[in-house]
């Protein structure tokens, strides 16, 4: 079974920066769920609210799943976190691990 690295990066309004760590850690409560591996936040050095978050997955299959959560709450936060994300800014990345 292949990993699957998810990667999200974008920059959030400064004057929003508490608000966006505040939610940004509830997110990070309300992701856990089977086949998600690890989930780490991080901010580009020397460049502040510029931010990537990493997810790991176990599997193609997890990856795949992980948007079917049908969490209410995370609905409504994503819209929140999204919100507070400078217009165009995001960019993502979906990385299959190579077995060899």
């Amino acid at each position: 079974m292949a990993k699957i690295l998810f990667f999200v990066s974008y920059e959030i309004d400064p004057n929003k920066r508490g608000e966006y760590l505040d939610s940004i850690k509830e997110y990070k409560s309300l992701i856990k769920t089977e086949g998600l591996l690890n989930y780490s936040l991080l901010e580009e050095k020397g460049k502040s609210n510029k931010f990537r978050e990493i997810f790991e997955f176990e599997s193609e299959e997890a990856f795949d799943d992980f948007d079917d959560a049908g969490n209410e709450r995370l609905s409504l936060l994503n819209r929140k976190l999204e919100s507070l994300k400078i217009a165009k800014s995001t960019k993502s990345r979906t990385l299959i691990e190579v077995e060899i």
